[in-house]
C-alpha cells in the first residue's frame, strides 16, 4: 500500500465530519448565508497568501527538478485561483484589511512550522490535505448537489471536476515518490502531519460558518 493509501485511511474520519457540516451542505445546496461565504473567501484570500509562501519554500527544499518545477507552478497557481475566486466579491474586499482568524493563524502557523522546522517530507504531508480534501469536497459536492441555480457554482467547479485533479494527483504522487525512501517512523510523521491538517480544513470550514472573531 503506497503511503498516501494509509494516510487517507487515517484521516478519513476527520473528512466524513468535513462533509458533514452545515457550511458545507449549505454550499452544496446553495443556501449558505452570504455573509458567510464572504467571511470564509476573506480568510481563504489571508490562507492562500500564507499558503503560497509555503509551497515556495517547499519547491526550494526538494532536490529533483521536475518536484521543483511542480512546486513553483502550485505556488503560482494558488495566487492565481485566489484572484480568480476573488474577482467577483472585489466590491466587498476592496479597501478592507483582511486580519486571520484564530483558526486560520492557527493553520497557517502550523504549515509554516513544518516548513521551518520539520524534515521535507513531513513540510509535503503537511500541505498536501489543502489539495486532497478540497478536490474530494468539490467532487462531492458536484455528485450530491440538487439545485441547477447554485450562486456558489463558480466556487464549486473550481475544485470538482478535472482541471484542479492534475495537480491533486502530482502533489500525491511527489508525497509518494518521497515517501517511500522514508522510514517507517518518517512516514508515521508525515501521516501524523497529514491527519493534523486534515483536521485543520474541519477547522477552517466550521470557523467560517460562525465566522469566529477575536474575543479580545
Amino acid at each position: 500500500m503506497k503511503w498516501s493509501e494509509q494516510a487517507w485511511l487515517s484521516a478519513k474520519p476527520v473528512y466524513k465530519r468535513i462533509v458533514e457540516l452545515p457550511f458545507i451542505n449549505e454550499l452544496m445546496n446553495g443556501t449558505l448565508a452570504y455573509e458567510k461565504f464572504i467571511f470564509y473567501i476573506r480568510q481563504d484570500a489571508v490562507y492562500l497568501a500564507e499558503y503560497g509562501k509555503v509551497l515556495a519554500g517547499i519547491a526550494s527544499k526538494v532536490e529533483n527538478p521536475f518536484q521543483f518545477a511542480s512546486f513553483v507552478r502550485f505556488a503560482g497557481d494558488s495566487i492565481a485561483v485566489e484572484q480568480a475566486l476573488h474577482e467577483s466579491f472585489i466590491g466587498e474586499l476592496k479597501g478592507e484589511k483582511n486580519e486571520a482568524s484564530p483558526s486560520c493563524l492557527l493553520y497557517t502557523s502550523y504549515l509554516h512550522k513544518q516548513l521551518v522546522n520539520a524534515s521535507i517530507e513531513v513540510a509535503l504531508a503537511a500541505v498536501l490535505p489543502c489539495f486532497w480534501v478540497y478536490k474530494k469536497v468539490g467532487d462531492y459536492i458536484l455528485e450530491n448537489q440538487t439545485n441547477g441555480n447554485n450562486p456558489y457554482q463558480n466556487w464549486i467547479n473550481t475544485y470538482g471536476g478535472n482541471e484542479f485533479e492534475k495537480s491533486v494527483s502530482e502533489a500525491i504522487d511527489i508525497c509518494d515518490e518521497i515517501a517511500s525512501r522514508c522510514t517507517k517512523e518518517q512516514q508515521q510523521k508525515m501521516t501524523e502531519a497529514f491527519v493534523m491538517c486534515t483536521k485543520m480544513e474541519w477547522l477552517f470550514w466550521e470557523s467560517a460558518y460562525k465566522q469566529e472573531q477575536w474575543k479580545i
